[in-house]
């Protein structure tokens, strides 16, 4: 597991964004590994929190997330959010 110093700063905005939009303890989401499950793993990531969780992306990141970018295998875990993610800041 990486420590806090090795998280890029995408890493932890994206974390500090999943608790504050989907509700999650801070320390749950501190614990998120590139594995662990996002939509359909996570009740709290439904279809309508989805909306909220791109734009919120958006916001704090300053990218834009076209629709035709967003599909499941981007949602499904949180390694492939945060690669997406680090795709489009960098």
């Amino acid at each position: 597991m990486s420590s806090i110093s090795e998280r890029s700063e995408t890493d932890a905005v994206l974390r500090a964004i999943l608790a504050d939009v989907l509700g999650l303890d801070a320390a749950q989401v501190d614990e998120f590994t590139a594995d662990t499950g996002l939509f359909g793993a996570l009740p709290e990531l439904d279809s309508m929190a989805v909306a909220g969780l791109l734009t919120e992306i958006e916001d704090r990141l300053d990218i834009v997330i076209d629709d035709d970018e967003v599909d499941g295998e981007m949602l499904e875990t949180y390694g492939g959010l945060l690669a997406f993610a680090e795709a489009k800041t960098g």
